[in-house]
């Protein structure tokens, strides 16, 4: 009886030993790194996917690297398109403390690491927001941070210089609203103003791009024309080499828009291509989608589309 329960007794210890956390006290500091999902596994990003961002394909198993890839090359970037007051103050405060080091005593300097540890923390421009499927994530941008202009520059360093620090896809999207239609409308409809803003007397050719992931409720069919219905009248669509690119993610729950150029030309901001087609060029050869225009989709409703892809 007594070996029985002593076994019993053991089975019970493993139970809790595996258990994940799920319930803890609201006043600990470490729950934040200490509270996991159902599954066990911990969370590293914010739950809900909002606002502008980048969506982005990577090999499987590799989410957690990747985001911290991206967090380093979007941060290097943004401080050198959007470069901000606090970083330099901070750089020529840290300068002046190593100048004057030598001459203070212990008491001070260790007085000195206490008060940098209880400044305030500097908010971050990017966020991982979790997808829960394997090959996707989602990099939430904050203002002043472009996405677009953030991947193109991005892609385009990668065109001169045939380096790439990342071997990933990239989508960027100017806004994200619910996988609805009236959402999706009014999304599109602000997105589109806001780029024909630049040149209002000007009338574009204009493509729809559309790729669908792990979402069953809208089709393509008849997703694609109530998209259209957002561009303003005057602008046409041109299958074969359109001038704007209306770049449509719907993932899950979620739709993410953006309007680009040059999307071909720029290998769909697939960075490996591109690097691929650089290094190709310099022996004579051409990208794989180098020149899409001549392989293009020839019918369609009212603008073409990419095509399904399930990570």
């Amino acid at each position: 009886m007594s070996e029985n329960k002593r076994k019993t007794d053991g089975r019970d210890r493993s139970r809790r030993r595996f258990r994940p956390v799920s319930v803890l006290c609201p006043r600990c500091s470490m729950n934040e790194k200490l509270r996991k999902i159902q599954d066990g596994t911990p969370i590293w990003g914010q739950r809900q996917i909002d606002g502008p961002g980048v969506w982005v394909t990577c090999v499987k198993g590799k989410e957690k690297q990747t985001v911290g890839e991206l967090y380093e090359l979007f941060e290097s970037l943004a401080n050198e398109l959007w470069p901000t007051d606090t970083a330099e103050a901070a750089d020529a405060q840290g300068e002046s403390d190593e100048e004057d080091g030598g001459a203070d005593d212990l008491e001070k300097q260790i007085a000195k690491e206490v008060a940098s540890m209880k400044r305030p923390r500097k908010e971050t421009r990017f966020a991982n927001c979790l997808t829960n499927t394997p090959c996707v994530v989602f990099i939430s941008c904050k203002p002043p941070v472009d996405p677009v202009k953030l991947v193109t520059t991005h892609v385009e360093n990668v065109m001169k210089t045939g380096v790439t620090q990342t071997r990933h896809r990239l989508t960027p999207v100017s806004g994200s609203c619910v996988a609805n239609i009236s959402e999706i409308q009014s999304l599109c409809s602000r997105i589109v103003k806001a780029a024909l803003a630049a040149e209002p007397d000007k009338k574009f050719t204009y493509k729809i791009e559309l790729r669908m992931r792990n979402h069953n409720t809208l089709t393509r069919d008849k997703l694609i024309p109530e998209l259209a219905k957002c561009v303003p009248e005057g602008h046409t669509v041109s299958l074969d080499n359109p001038e704007l690119f209306i770049l449509v993610e719907v993932f899950k729950s979620v739709c993410g828009i953006s309007v680009v150029k040059d999307y071909y030309k720029l290998q769909k901001f697939n960075v490996m291509e591109i690097a691929n087609a650089k290094n190709l060029r310099d022996e004579g050869a051409e990208g794989r989608v180098a020149d899409k225009t001549k392989d293009a989709p020839t019918s369609s409703p009212v603008g073409g589309a990419g095509n399904e892809e399930k990570p």
